[in-house]
């Protein structure tokens, strides 16, 4: 990492060092943790490298399993993984720190070695340490005292260590006590004391703006500016699209479609760039990691982000580019990657907002619930999250991530769907508020019980019965009608009749508004074919209703005029 001439240049170093950690994330974890080790000056190496690179790899590989890495890194390297590994967000785990104290130290004649990575550690950690696994006890105060378990006392008699832990970790205080008795008996009495004394809460909440500073300096910024991260911002008009395949674009589409704009955008990249934008990179990210309230140490936690930050990121370019990968490498130079991750984010956050302006109109929730159907209404419930996702058609999946303008523009399908159904719905049931309370008091349960897609399907048999909206159970003595005006066949093949759709529509459009009645359409046309699939064929084999077709259909339980 030096030039020619022996002196060396900074940026050739910086670019040096770069390019052998990404020759070491390209190998696998353990394989990366032998090519540091294998090499004559392995300290050097590994002492050049950033703390938090070392600590991805150390965690990969497994603790117990990186001893040695550990014990080749710096002091104040090794202060980076108490910060990083020691904490879930302002707590400090006593016994997280210890475990990597014994995993920094090495054999008898690596003790100052050791003691220089102790005391690289803050000394409010090792004071909460202590207090948490030790107790002291002053022996001229209690000079009769006699704890239980392991003891040590102090060369000049005063103290009376009880080591309150145990198995490997009771071997490791007893270690670490002995080796601070040892270096300077004084200092270490003042340490006891400082254990007796000293409230756990205050030297918690000290240690901890001491690590928030330093994840500062690693890039980690305050949660009040990595939330701005998170901001909305004036998305410009999109690029026209090419029409036709922009050269490039095949090798860059991944095998069920997706385009990965990002890594379009840095493949056309002069190097001095890349280093450019991976750094401003890895500041994006570690907000985005700060605004999610995620620990920095957290390996799970930062590949999920990670996998957000790049998602936002590819989706604002695909904006900001007109869909045209190509493109891309432009869009990046000329504009900072913050503003297009919140190009990104703007793009989904705009879905959220339509979602909660109609979970909010007059008269579009009853009883607690959004007069939506099924699929609808979870791919709102996925909108209005504090970061929007979409829903997948497979039942029980979880929300995903929003990945191209197709996936967004699908949702702004599934939008419009929903502020039609709430207009139908609104509709069918009176037309305001109160006349919907008193609709729905008609079933003898909550909607939330009841389900739209019953209440819904009770509105059509209603209308294929009576051709006028009349939201209510079916009456009992009208069964057998309902089940003549709707299907015909043989219960092997039934069939709806096409008068049951036109009797429906025509009965429920005039109280629909005009805009709505495309979705009333199609609404009432998934409600009959369900209860073709449901309860057709049943019906055709004995011209009764099972007693089960409440669960699809509600009826009242008596006949009625």
């Amino acid at each position: 990492m030096s030039s020619e001439n022996g002196k060396g240049n900074g940026r050739d170093s910086q670019l040096a060092l770069r390019e052998l950690q990404q020759q070491l994330m390209r190998l696998s974890p353990r394989r990366r943790m032998e090519a540091l080790l294998e090499g004559a000056d392995a300290a050097a190496v590994v002492r050049a490298l950033p703390p938090e690179s070392l600590y991805v790899t150390i965690q990969e590989v497994g603790l117990e399993d990186a001893t040695e890495l550990v014990q080749l890194v710096s002091p104040a390297q090794f202060r980076a993984f108490v910060d990083l590994g020691a904490w879930k967000r302002d707590k400090l785990d006593s016994h997280a720190v210890l475990t990597w104290l014994r995993a920094a130290r090495g054999g008898y004649d690596d003790t100052p070695e050791f003691l220089r990575k102790l005391h690289a550690v803050d000394m409010e950690v090792l004071e909460y340490l202590l207090h948490e696994l030790v107790a002291v006890h002053d022996l001229e105060e209690n000079p009769d005292v006699n704890p239980q378990g392991v003891t040590l006392e102090t060369p000049e008699g005063r103290y009376l260590v009880e080591i309150k832990a145990e198995g490997a970790e009771m071997s490791a205080v007893r270690a670490l006590v002995t080796d601070l008795i040892a270096e300077n008996p004084f200092e270490a009495v003042r340490l006891l004391e400082a254990v007796r004394w000293e409230v756990p809460a205050e030297l918690e909440e000290t240690a901890f703006q001491f690590r928030k500073a330093r994840l500062l300096d690693l890039g980690f910024p305050t949660l009040e500016d990595a939330m701005a991260l998170f901001s909305r911002v004036d998305v410009p008009a999109r690029r026209p699209s090419n029409t036709t395949t922009p050269s490039g674009t095949a090798a860059l589409t991944a095998p069920h479609g997706h385009v990965d704009y990002l890594d379009a955008a840095f493949r056309g990249l002069t190097d001095l760039e890349r280093q450019n934008a991976e750094d401003e990179l890895a500041g994006v990210a570690n907000a985005a990691l700060v605004a999610e309230l995620a620990d920095p140490g957290d390996l799970d936690a930062v590949r999920r982000v990670g996998e957000m930050v790049r998602d936002y990121l590819s989706l604002g370019l695909e904006h900001l580019t007109g869909a045209d990968p190509s493109q891309a490498t432009e869009v990046l130079r000329d504009t900072p990657l913050r503003r297009i991750f919140q190009t990104g984010f703007t793009l989904t956050l705009q879905l959220k907002f339509r979602a909660d302006r109609l979970a909010k109109s007059p008269g579009a929730v009853v009883d607690g619930v959004l007069l939506v159907l099924s699929e609808e209404g979870a791919a709102l419930e996925a909108l209005r999250r504090k970061r929007p996702r979409r829903t997948l058609k497979v039942e029980g999946a979880e929300p995903v991530p929003f990945r191209s303008l197709r996936e967004v523009a699908a949702s702004e399908a599934v939008l419009a769907r929903a502020e039609a159904q709430v207009e139908v719905l609104r509709g069918v049931l009176g037309g305001t508020p109160e006349a919907a309370h008193q609709a729905v008091a008609r079933f003898g349960v909550p909607l939330e019980t009841l389900g739209v897609e019953r209440l819904f399907a009770a509105v059509v048999a209603m209308a294929v019965l009576e051709v006028r909206p009349d939201a209510r159970p079916v009456p009992l003595g009208r069964t057998v009608e309902l089940g003549q005006r709707l299907f015909e066949g043989s219960p092997q093949a039934p069939r709806l009749l096409a008068s049951a759709s036109e009797r429906a529509v025509s009965g429920l459009e005039g109280a629909v508004a005009p805009e709505a009645r495309a979705e009333l359409r199609r609404m009432v046309g998934v409600t009959l074919t369900r209860l073709l699939s449901e309860l057709g064929a049943a019906w055709l084999e004995d011209e009764k209703w099972s007693p089960v077709v409440s669960e699809v259909l509600p009826m009242e339980s008596s006949p009625v005029p």
